[in-house]
């Protein structure tokens, strides 16, 4: 992640329609799958700002362990008042093994380099502990990268069957995984594909103020999402990924 995006990112995401709108989906679907086995123990690995992990703090009553490798990520967290702050590489978690419950990932197998993604998801699993669960969000498709895309250093986007053959080949068990940020998706190939190249459109942050307005219409399109993903069902397409994926109890016979 560009270090000023992290700047941008702090200022604005309580506020945004993207942030506030995927997050609370994101949370309600956690939620679901949790279904009352609330952890202790929770893993943000590549926290960012720190916000989701002071959020997940309170929401579960657990102890956070945020880490990431930008330092400005973790000063943000510090002034929010995250208490457990590492910085370190998702590739290399300087955690034992079985540590945690609950590892939440969001955002973050986008920056690393193609391929990179396999030996994260295997660090994951590492430190789950039997049972755990991985709970992921990623950027879908690589025809959806944007101007927005390039700024913030987005290295690849996932298709959702590439990101589950990846979460199984790390020893997951893939549990729920959807497209998300579907309704949307229109509007953003047309932006992305058409509207950007068109008018040679230079990298730049999709992060900004908008007219109140705009923004709660932007994020009544989530609401509308998050009652069809609640009531069981998933999106064929999207412009992200969630999947939810356990660690087996115990491993399987040795031949």
């Amino acid at each position: 992640m560009l270090p000023a995006e992290l700047d941008t990112i702090a200022r604005l995401e309580t506020t945004f329609w993207w942030y506030r709108g995927m997050n609370r989906l994101f949370l309600e679907l956690l939620d679901r799958e949790l279904a009352g086995r609330e952890p202790t123990r929770i893993l943000d690995a590549g926290c960012g700002t720190g916000r989701m992990a002071l959020g997940l703090e309170r929401r579960y009553a657990a102890r956070v362990h945020a880490l990431d490798l930008e330092l400005r990520g973790l000063s943000h967290g510090r002034r929010l008042g995250v208490q457990s702050l590492v910085r370190g590489d998702i590739r290399a978690l300087p955690y034992r093994d079985g540590a945690f419950p609950l590892v939440v990932s969001l955002d973050v197998l986008v920056h690393l380099p193609a391929g990179d993604e396999a030996i994260a998801l295997s660090e994951f699993t590492r430190v789950l502990e039997p049972g755990g669960l991985l709970a992921l969000r990623v950027a879908a498709f690589s025809a959806l990268r944007s101007r927005h895309s390039m700024h913030v250093g987005e290295r690849q986007r996932f298709r959702l069957s590439t990101l589950r053959s990846a979460a199984s080949d790390a020893g997951l068990h893939c549990r729920y995984c959807t497209y998300a940020n579907t309704l949307l998706l229109p509007l953003a190939f047309l932006k992305f594909r058409l509207w950007e190249p068109l008018t040679r459109a230079e990298p730049a942050s999709g992060v900004r103020p908008m007219p109140r307005a705009v923004n709660q219409l932007m994020e009544q399109f989530f609401r509308l999402e998050g009652r069809w993903l609640q009531s069981g069902f998933s999106f064929p397409v999207g412009q992200s990924i969630i999947l939810f994926a356990r660690k087996p109890e115990q491993l399987g016979p040795t031949r």
